[in-house]
């Protein structure tokens, strides 16, 4: 039985990329999409938010000399094309699913409407937030806490490359501990790196828990969705 009702994965760019560095891995997007299908079918709803990092890191240098507002919102540009990946990816496994954009795009997909989210949900369908809050200086973490709050979600699950949240990265330090639980005082006061501070600050205002998990594990998205102890939890 799932713990969780309904659900906010957020799940970066990069991860898409599998073991390369740009762009997409079919076989890494079908792969998450499975997972994310068998989730759905458990009876979870879910609403899913893709970072653009495969694409846009590939461009980050270039975009280092141009306008902020515009290097975001070729950013926003690179979480629709993942986001437009997925949606194939889950409908091919027979998931209904529905792209819905901050910007506007009507040919593309669906422009972002909170309430015909809401029924998409309660209808079934995965619904994949693109394009971010569609303003420059907010990343996909803001806008995944965003999405979550408007669609009432119980929970934000940040898939990450790493078991949870660390006192320091574990990738550098072999000594770096790893909190079950952590408190959103913690993870602001402390500049843990696991979501930006105007995200945590929103959830903390909000009372939205955050899951941080390792999506590399085959399972994960499922185990955490049936309240398996696993990853930090953020309250």
């Amino acid at each position: 039985m799932p713990k969780y009702q309904r659900i906010l994965l957020k799940v970066s760019g990069e991860a898409l990329a599998g073991a390369h560095s740009f762009g997409l891995d079919p076989e890494r997007v079908l792969g998450l999409a499975q997972e994310i299908a068998e989730v759905a079918r458990a009876g979870v709803q879910i609403g899913l938010v893709v970072g653009g990092g495969n694409f846009f890191r590939g461009v980050a240098a270039a975009a280092k000399n141009m306008d902020r507002v515009t290097g975001d919102h070729m950013g926003m540009l690179a979480t629709v094309i993942n986001a437009l990946a997925f949606q194939d990816a889950l409908e091919k496994l027979g998931c209904p699913t529905r792209v819905m954009t901050a910007i506007q795009m009507h040919q593309v997909a669906e422009p972002y409407i909170r309430r015909r989210a809401i029924r998409h949900l309660e209808k079934g369908r995965i619904v994949i937030f693109a394009a971010g809050t569609s303003n420059p200086y907010f990343s996909t973490d803001t806008a995944a806490t965003l999405r979550a709050l408007e669609i009432h979600a119980d929970i934000i699950a940040k898939a990450t490359r790493v078991d949870g949240v660390y006192d320091k990265d574990p990738h550098k330090y072999a000594d770096a501990v790893r909190y079950d639980e952590v408190s959103y005082l913690d993870v602001l006061a402390k500049s843990l790196a696991v979501m930006d501070a105007s995200a945590v600050a929103m959830c903390r205002d909000n009372g939205l828990p955050i899951i941080v998990f390792n999506l590399t594990v085959t399972g994960n998205i499922m185990r955490m969705a049936m309240g398996e102890a696993l990853g930090t939890v953020i309250r």
